[in-house]
């Protein structure tokens, strides 16, 4: 819901990180890696109700998921200018889209993860219901398997929605904004996990309905 407000407004500072890092042995697909490695430690350190430094490895997992993408279209834009130089034409993508594969997958195992780091951290030391978790498994599951069925459809019918990402992505209520921020809440506030839980199952599918309307209807 957020995620097209904030885009232009964090731009600035993460093409600013991005060139930072623009130095030889950082890449983007190694930026990648260690939002996996790090949200991977945020999920065994919630499960093990570690929840401060949980919530530091979740807060830097996803800034390294910020700034790899801006790092990927510097280094595509260099390379292009690189091959205009010599006269031969424009560069294709560095990877040739296997970053953008790379990022989506890496996303969803950190956020699965995540959510089963919070769920068994917190049902040991609360006693929270396992169900609350199992259903935001459940919305998620509908809802990331609806926006990449249309990615992919889109992108064979010349439907693709051009936003500067890998993927063509649909908009819904809860989005990589509301995650980072209800994520953030569990490790927060773990002693109310559950009932987070269960009020974002909630809104990720009303999420996942917007987004089964919205494709139907851009593909028609």
């Amino acid at each position: 819901m957020f995620d097209s407000r904030l885009r232009p407004l964090l731009a600035p500072a993460l093409n600013r990180t991005a060139a930072v890092l623009d130095v030889p042995w950082v890449s983007p697909n190694r930026l990648t890696g260690a939002n996996l490695v790090l949200g991977l430690a945020s999920a065994g350190l919630a499960a093990a109700q570690l929840w401060a430094p949980a919530l530091i490895a979740w807060l830097l997992c996803r800034l390294a998921d910020g700034i790899d993408g801006p790092l990927a279209r510097r280094r595509a834009a260099q390379a292009t200018r690189a091959a205009q130089a010599v006269r031969v034409g424009q560069a294709p993508a560095p990877d040739g889209g296997r970053g953008g594969f790379w990022d989506i997958a890496a996303d969803f195992i950190v956020y699965g993860a995540t959510v089963v780091g919070v769920a068994v951290g917190a049902t040991a030391a609360f006693g929270a219901p396992w169900l609350p978790f199992l259903l935001v498994l459940f919305a998620y599951y509908i809802n990331g398997s609806v926006f990449l069925a249309f990615s992919s459809i889109a992108e064979k019918t010349g439907r693709t929605i051009d936003d500067g990402r890998s993927l063509s992505f649909l908009g819904g209520l809860a989005e990589g904004t509301e995650t980072v921020i209800v994520h953030s809440l569990w490790l927060l506030l773990p002693f109310l996990s559950w009932q987070i839980a269960l009020v974002w199952a909630f809104l990720v599918s009303v999420s996942a309905t917007q987004r089964i309307i919205t494709g139907y209807r851009r593909l028609g």
